[in-house]
């Protein structure tokens, strides 16, 4: 009772423009005081979908920037697996759906560091539930180290401990099949691997073989017959054939020297 009396001598200090208002005045304060106020209606969130976004803005620059319009709850920029980069879009969630049809129509087509920045509402029916969906975790770009070893050149030594350990794991795995009772073949590594050259001997080597000759008959008869015959080098002669072109190229130039030759030493008549 007493807090009442202090509340009601508070708000008499008050004062309204308008006398007659004066009662309704103090009872609105008295309400507000007491805390039997209105209750505060729940507000909808709302999200924007915002394109062409330039580079070097990222989640702090935009999460400082938007929050100029309303409170910025959730903001998810998109980025790449590999680089960790930025793709050029993104979602921001804010905490009216008012502010955020009042974001979109104001920042739409909007000039920003020489780029037009696409700024659109987004329907709650549109907004997929894993949207947000590790926002607040911090994008670690891939380990320089890892990468490294990933890229390096290999020694021999390496390359070869490599195969042998593929080739290894190859057959185990072949041994298990055939052991579950799966008659499976594939080429696996070791169809991939180089095949060793076989060692041809030096003898084989120097032995010439002429297509064109016949075969060789061993008889007496056959041996004196090829030593009457004379040596024919056929396959040391190099016969050059003109085509017909240059045939009738070299008769023309023939032609005109020889008229030529007759316009310059015209015959003398008898």
């Amino acid at each position: 009772m007493a807090a009442a009396v202090e509340v009601v001598g508070a708000s008499a200090s008050l004062l309204a423009l308008d006398p007659q208002l004066q009662r309704e005045f103090q009872d609105k304060v008295l309400r507000v005081r007491s805390g039997r106020g209105t209750k505060h209606e729940k507000l909808t969130p709302g999200v924007i979908y915002l394109g062409h976004i330039p580079r070097g803005l990222f989640e702090p620059q935009i999460q400082e920037y938007f929050s100029q319009f309303g409170t910025v709850t959730r903001l998810r920029l998109s980025r790449s697996k590999k680089t960790g980069d930025s793709k050029g879009y993104g979602f921001v969630e804010f905490e009216s759906d008012e502010v955020a049809k009042i974001v979109a129509d104001t920042m739409n087509n909007y000039l920003f560091c020489e780029r037009l920045l696409k700024c659109e509402f987004m329907p709650p029916e549109k907004v997929h539930e894993n949207l947000f969906r590790g926002c607040k975790k911090t994008f670690r770009k891939p380990s320089h180290p890892a990468v490294k070893r990933y890229n390096k050149k290999r020694t021999p030594q390496e390359k070869t401990r490599m195969t042998e350990r593929l080739l290894k794991n190859e057959k185990r795995l072949r041994k298990r099949l055939a052991e579950k009772g799966i008659d499976y073949d594939f080429p696996g590594f070791a169809a991939q691997m180089p095949q060793k050259k076989k060692n041809v001997s030096n003898s084989n080597l120097n032995i010439s073989v002429n297509s064109q000759d016949p075969t060789p008959v061993c008889t007496p008869t056959a041996l004196e017959r090829r030593k009457s015959q004379p040596a024919e080098d056929d396959e040391d002669e190099i016969t050059i054939r003109l085509p017909p072109t240059s045939i009738k190229s070299t008769a023309r130039k023939t032609k005109k020297t020889t008229k030529l030759q007759k316009k310059i030493h015209p015959k003398k008549r008898k």
